[in-house]
Order: structure tokens, then C-alpha cells, then sequence
């Protein structure tokens, strides 16, 4: 198993500043769908489970 490095900081409602090992991103949320400056779209389903679509 390979070490990971996440960090995420809150920037504001329903926005966040993720910082990774291979690279950061913005991600904004709305509801129960996300939205990162990666292109990935994530719908969250409820107690620790969702669903990505790009």
C-alpha cells in the first residue's frame, strides 16, 4: 500500500480548497451534488456512500 496526503480547507459555504499529492482543486457543493474544478461531478447518497459520475 502506497502513503496518501489529502488536505481540504474550508474557502467558504459549500466551497473547499483540496490539496493532494498530485495536485489541488476546488470543489463546490450544492445539495447533495458536488462539483470539482477537475470536472468530476459526485452525488452523495447518504451514510458514507456516493456515486461519481465523471
Amino acid at each position: 500500500m502506497g502513503l496518501l496526503f489529502r488536505r481540504s480547507k474550508k474557502l467558504g459555504r459549500g466551497v473547499r480548497l483540496n490539496v493532494s499529492g498530485c495536485g489541488a482543486s476546488v470543489s463546490a457543493r450544492k445539495g447533495p451534488f458536488s462539483v470539482s474544478s477537475r470536472g468530476h461531478v459526485t452525488i452523495r447518497l447518504g451514510k458514507g456512500f456516493s456515486f461519481r459520475l465523471f
